[in-house]
């Protein structure tokens, strides 16, 4: 079984270096968010992808989304950022709100599915995002399921589902669950609504009252 961190102030270093040495070692890290837990890897490494796709049963062509500690680091991973976007990160980041933007070409294809483009979150969960702070980079942040499962809310699920395949689950208390993050398409005109979530189309439809709607699988 995976090891459980549980979350004190005062090891707080002590988890920044083994996360860091985990995920650069392109291992898997469990890593709450403010909506469920996330499978996190370095997202550069193509091997570390490989070994996320599998463990989850995930189908190649489907990208996975990046989670930010701040708005600056989405330069590594979009080679554009369109001024709506920009509207919107003020406005929902942080928050359950994916944006996907115009993905740097360099990035592995598991990471986008072959799209050219990119899925990009600043969560609302402070000690995730202190974390990936200290790591310096972005990290995977796919829901903790296998493919067509429900995605899981606490640390204890995530071990048990996932055994030793998943390095170390960081436990700061259980996600909330509810709705997942709403994902908004915003690398071309018209904007479009991949997957209605936790901000809801009211909510965005100050931003984007011409959003349209397309049915694609979550």
């Amino acid at each position: 079984m995976g090891r459980i961190w549980q979350w004190r102030e005062e090891s707080a270093a002590a988890l920044w270096e083994e996360a860091g040495a985990l995920i650069n070692g392109g291992r898997i890290v469990a890593l709450p968010t403010e909506t469920f837990y996330a499978l996190g890897v370095h997202p550069f490494q193509a091997e570390a992808l490989a070994r996320l796709f599998a463990l989850k049963a995930r189908p190649p062509e489907k990208p996975v989304l990046v989670l930010v500690p701040h708005q600056e680091m989405v330069s590594r991973l979009a080679r554009e950022v369109p001024d709506l976007a920009r509207r919107l990160m003020a406005r929902f980041w942080p928050g359950p709100l994916t944006l996907i933007l115009p993905a740097r070409p360099e990035l592995p294809g598991l990471l986008t599915g072959g799209t050219g483009t990119v899925g990009v979150r600043l969560p609302r969960q402070a000690v995730t995002c202190r974390l990936l702070q200290a790591l310096g980079v972005p990290v995977t942040g796919t829901s903790a399921n296998r493919a067509g499962q429900r995605p899981l809310t606490g640390a204890e699920a995530v071990a048990r589902e996932f055994g030793e395949d998943v390095s170390l689950i960081l436990d700061a208390g259980p996600c909330p669950g509810g709705k997942p993050s709403t994902i908004v398409d915003v690398s071309h005109a018209p904007p479009r609504l991949v997957r209605a979530g936790a901000i809801t189309e009211a909510e965005l439809a100050e931003f984007i009252p011409e959003i349209h709607r397309c049915q694609v699988s979550s």
